[in-house]
Formats: C-alpha cells, structure tokens, sequence
C-alpha cells in the first residue's frame, strides 16, 4: 500500500467559488492515493457532493474530517452549531456533553464526514493563551477529562471517529503555532499528573484517534522538539498512556511544525517520532515522494508505516460502521443557547431595555489568518422579530473576542479598550461573545451577558434574549 494513505490534505471551501478552485489539488491528490481529506467549510449540499465524488472518485473508502468542537454547523453551513466546550461545560451535565458529541456525529456522517477533529482536551489555565480559551472545557484536569470522556463517547456512539487533542496539552502555551513555536517549561509533574489526565480520559473512553500539538515541552523532551516530531513524548502516549489508535498530526502548515525546515522534512521526522498519519501539509506529492526515499535508506521508517497504514486501515474499517441510531438524550442547540443565557448575566442584573435599540459593535477578531464570520446577526435576528432599531431608546453594545489562528492575543487588544472605555458608560447592556475572564478588560457596572461565541447559534438566541427583556420588569 502507498505511503500516501498517510497523508490527509485539505479542502476549503470559498463563498464565490465552492470547492471547484480545489479541483486541481483534488485529482493531484487522488491520483496520489491519499488517505482522506480534511475539509473546511461548505453547505450541505456542496459537502455531501463534494465527498461523495471524493469516494466515487477513489474508488475506496476515505477518511473524510472537519474540526467540528462546536457542532457540524461550525463548517458546514445548514447544519447545528452548539456552543463551544467551555459554555458547554458551564451547563454542568455530563449528559449534555454526550449528546453534543452524539449530535455531531450523527450530522456530520449525514454529509459524509466520519472524522471529527475533536473534542479539545486541552486545559484552560493560562488567560494569555491566543489560542485554547473557550474551546477547552475547563482548567481543573478531572473536571476535563469527565466532560472529553463523555463527548467522546457521545460522537463515537454517533458514528464518527473522534480526536482528542493536542497531546500532551496546549493549556500552558503563551504563543500560537500557527506563528511561532511555542515552548512550554512546566514541569515534568505538572505535565503528567495535570495536564496529561485529559488524554487518559480520552483513551478509556475508546478514543480512535489524537492530535498532536506543535509545541517544544522540555521536561518530556531535552531535545526541544514540538511533541509531533518528538519520539519520547509519543512513545509515553503508547506505552505510559497505553494509546492504540491513530496517532494524526496537527496541520502541517503551521509556522510551529515547518519553521526550519521543509514541509516533507518536516513529514519524516514525523513519522520518524511516532505520528500515523500527516495532517495538511502544504505540498502532498512532494511529502510522499521524500517519505518514500527515507524509507529505502531507513529499515526502521518503514516498519513504522507499515504499522501506521495498519491502525490507518483499523480506523478506516471503524469509519465505515452503521451509525448507531439513537441519541442518549434529547436536546437541541437552541435549547442549549437559550439555557446559557438564562443565567448567564456575568455582571449586574437583566436590565429593562426600550425600543427602539440602538446596537454597538466592537469586534476584536478582525485580526488573524482567516476572516471571522458576521458579527451582525443579532440585528439580523432582531429585524426578523420586528423590533424596532435606531436611536431613541436603550443601547447595547456587543464585544466580540475568540480564539482564532493567527490573531496572536487572548485578551482585548488596545483599539478594543479605547472603544469600551468611551462607550461603556453609556449604554443599557453589554453582551459579550467571548472568555468569561475577559470581564475584567470591561470596565464600569453596566449589565454585562455572557454570550460565550460569536457563531450565529449564540447571536440569535442574544436576539431572542433581547426581545424578552425588552419593557421587562427590572
């Protein structure tokens, strides 16, 4: 079988072209004979051809993945969004979580996706991180590993293989790898008995696969090497861990795995440490051909990918199972969304607010890699609902702030401050989607909303919020 089972590229989708720009990379790739996409992006219908064809195509089975950690809606447009982890944990019901893992699944195989990029195993316990926060579960270590356990089980009871991620933990990072290399100095201890307890978790619950992080941790490592291309540290997940199943790269293009050196380099030392199969790498012809030159001078590298391709094949067959047909339980996600914001005032208490509204925006997320997705759906919703907008009666003004590639900060930046202190105190409410602690970065007493993330799911339960405060009694 061809080294290029191991190789996992991507395909994005764009608003004015679909996945038809991808075209090119796609018939490259098949002809390669790669082992599954990663797709970003999408509607239903454009997705569930777009996989389709991929299999017809193949001739074979694939593994098709997405990062989904808030709902299949996250990249495939016409499907559920859900909260992210850390709102999600804050519903403190374990059965919830099941059931956001199972839902994810369940919609995500509908359109042909049978590997979800998720859940975050990551801890939340450095408020400068740019790029866990919310999309962990927390920051105590057995709270965590409860809420991924279960998420889990949830998503493989649904149908799709699930991925914990990033071993050993992104928690204590001050750097995003999307730019830089970060390097962790925690101690040994600390790593193994904190932050590790997640990924066991994970594992007893039958986890099929887990990412690796690209992030230097020299007390697991003296080498200094990101965990992805480090044999000790992933030698500890299969033998300390006891982990069997697929080990998958974090994306390849990142600045935290290539920066000096090459893209196929940077692939065989992969492999050589551990990994079984290589996530987004920039150039997938090139990658195979230099994995194959490696391995006719490295005895040891091809033993290692034959047993890749076989936990490669195990994982495939996993993929390929009916999906179970129950949920564990019965939730939706607006029901979900609705409850968040139920008791979900951070600061102060619901104000009584008048028509018409007059909306603020202050969106922190302009910066990054990617552009975010709209901040104005809570005026689009409110328009729906006919209530009244303009000057005259009550503001609110809406912080927008998340993780995102390539942003590089966790808290509000300078621009975003400026803006808060001048309008703060002059407006009714403020609903912030985004970090609880980000609180402190708001300044004055007005009633703050904890709205958690800007994804449309939150925007339009806020509208829905908002229209049931209106002339509410305070």
């Amino acid at each position: 079988m061809s080294v290029a089972r191991l190789i996992i590229p991507a395909v994005r989708w764009k608003p004015d072209a679909g996945f038809s720009h991808e075209q090119p990379a796609i018939d490259e790739a098949l002809a390669l004979g790669v082992g599954g996409f990663i797709i970003f992006g999408g509607t239903t219908e454009a997705t569930s051809q777009l996989t389709n064809d991929l299999r017809d195509r193949a001739g074979r089975p694939l593994l098709i993945g997405a990062d989904l950690e808030r709902g299949a809606g996250q990249q495939v447009a016409g499907l559920s969004e859900l909260p992210p982890p850390l709102a999600l944990a804050a519903l403190g019901d374990l059965e919830m979580t099941r059931f956001a893992g199972w839902e994810t699944a369940a919609q995500a195989r509908a359109v042909g996706i049978n590997w979800i990029f998720a859940p975050d195993a990551d801890l939340d316990i450095v408020a400068d991180n740019p790029i866990v926060q919310t999309r962990s579960f927390g920051a105590d270590p057995v709270h965590v590993g409860a809420q991924v356990a279960a998420w889990v089980d949830g998503c493989q009871q649904g149908g799709a293989l699930a991925c914990a991620k990033h071993f050993p933990g992104h928690g204590r990072t001050h750097l995003d790898p999307h730019v830089a290399l970060p390097i962790v100095y925690a101690a040994r201890a600390a790593l193994v008995e904190q932050d590790r307890l997640p990924f066991q978790s994970a594992i007893n619950a039958g986890v099929a696969s887990i990412m690796t992080a690209h992030v230097a941790y020299p007390s697991l490592d003296p080498a200094g090497v990101p965990a992805t291309f480090s044999g000790p540290i992933l030698s500890a997940l299969r033998t300390e861990l006891g982990f069997d199943g697929l080990i998958v790269s974090d994306a390849l293009i990142m600045e935290g795995a290539v920066g000096g050196r090459g893209g196929a380099e940077a692939a065989v030392a992969a492999l050589r440490a551990g990994v079984d199969l290589l996530l987004y790498p920039e150039h997938p012809s090139l990658v195979a051909r230099e994995v194959e030159r490696a391995c006719q001078v490295d005895r040891g590298l091809d033993a290692s990918i034959e047993k890749a391709l076989d936990r490669y094949e195990k994982a495939l067959a996993t993929a390929l199972r009916p999906s179970p047909g129950r949920a564990p339980s019965h939730h939706t996600s607006r029901e979900l969304a609705a409850k968040l914001l139920t008791n979900g005032m951070l600061r102060g208490r619901v104000p009584r607010l008048r028509a018409p509204l007059q909306l603020e925006i202050v969106d922190d997320d302009l910066e990054g890699t990617y552009p975010p997705g709209s901040s104005d759906l809570v005026r689009e919703s409110l328009v729906r609902y006919r209530v009244g907008l303009g000057p005259g009666g009550s503001r609110v003004l809406c912080t927008f702030a998340e993780p995102r590639a390539g942003k590089g900060r966790a808290n509000f930046g300078r621009r975003t401050e400026a803006v808060l202190a001048a309008l703060a105190g002059q407006v009714a409410l403020i609903v912030h989607f985004g970090h609880p602690r980000l609180l402190s970065q708001i300044p004055g007493e007005v009633p703050v909303l904890l709205a958690w993330h800007r994804q449309r799911l939150m925007q339009e339960a806020v509208a829905d919020w908002i229209r049931h405060a209106l002339d509410a009694p305070p």
